[in-house]
């Protein structure tokens, strides 16, 4: 009796890997740390397609796409539903089972997800720097005067060393910084924005500037960093530490980046006299490719 042919596939990690650095080689994906989520996220679409029938990952449907987020809907956030849509969304049409124009259906998670404030107060992030190491301090002043993420303190360079991506931008961006400085990083997604940096904290920044970028790792990720300033996991982590040894509790590094756009907001509602308007702009300050992701902040 002939043996029936059986197809084998690599583990669900492996074909995750391959298919996300193909999404990042052909532009699909801005950057290595969307590459890393998407990886994640097909992981486990393949893992569903070995316990529903088998399958390599890039013979996904648009049927079985559709039934696995579906049933994913019961078990998590819409914000994590979303981002699994997004990777899928990418892969179907990396398949061809999609154009670049169609989108997957949007669907409704089941849970429901609690949002609480996150936002520091001026005088608890002055409480928990003074307890920090001084290259540690300097970068939690630094993401809470500029609404900076923990790795973009990495990528900080000056104004005259790289070029920000071309966005719509609000004439009032940065209104009333006047006694600022503007830097670039690079943020989520591979962004490459301004920021804006009072005087007082750049003459800081520039006293520490290296001598030569050095290549520093952050969660997988390699980056040039021109400045001896704290960042990244390390950074997040010190502060983590000291704000429960301090206030008994952390929010989170990310804390100080709401405590930012939540003060931001209220002034520029002061100077434009629109909330919707002030809403963009602190978007754009901040890196969020929607206003309505920067809305969470503000809660």
């Amino acid at each position: 009796m002939a043996q029936k042919n059986l197809r084998t596939f690599a583990k669900a990690r492996t074909q995750a890997k391959k298919t996300a650095r193909e999404l990042w080689q052909k532009g699909q994906i801005a950057g290595l740390g969307t590459s890393r989520t998407y990886e994640d996220g097909l992981k486990l679409v393949g893992d569903w397609m070995r316990q529903h029938g088998g399958g390599a990952l890039h013979e996904l449907s648009l049927k079985r796409a559709h039934q696995y987020l579906s049933e994913r809907a019961s078990q998590v956030s819409q914000s994590t539903l979303d981002r699994d849509r997004q990777a899928i969304q990418s892969l179907l049409q990396h398949t061809g089972k999609l154009t670049l124009e169609q989108r997957l259906q949007v669907i409704k998670a089941e849970q429901q997800q609690t949002l609480k404030p996150r936002a520091y107060t001026p005088q608890q992030v002055s409480a928990i720097r003074e307890r920090m190491a001084p290259h540690n301090a300097l970068g939690l002043e630094l993401a809470h005067a500029a609404g900076l993420r923990a790795h973009e303190l990495f990528t900080l360079a000056r104004r005259d060393e790289a070029t920000p991506d071309q966005r719509p931008v609000d004439p009032a961006k940065f209104a009333g910084h006047n006694d600022h400085t503007r830097y670039i990083v690079i943020g989520k997604g591979g962004l490459i924005r301004e920021v804006s940096i009072p005087d007082y904290l750049a003459a800081r920044l520039e006293a520490v500037r290296l001598d030569q970028p050095r290549t520093v790792r952050g969660r997988g990720i390699l980056y040039q960093q021109r400045y001896a300033v704290g960042g990244g996991q390390a950074l997040s982590q010190a502060f983590g530490a000291t704000s429960r040894s301090v206030l008994g509790y952390s929010m989170g590094l990310h804390g100080v980046r709401h405590s930012y756009a939540q003060q931001r907001h209220y002034d520029v509602q002061r100077l434009v006299g629109d909330p919707e308007r002030a809403l963009r702009i602190v978007s754009q300050e901040i890196g969020h490719f929607r206003a309505q992701i920067t809305e969470v902040y503000l809660r």
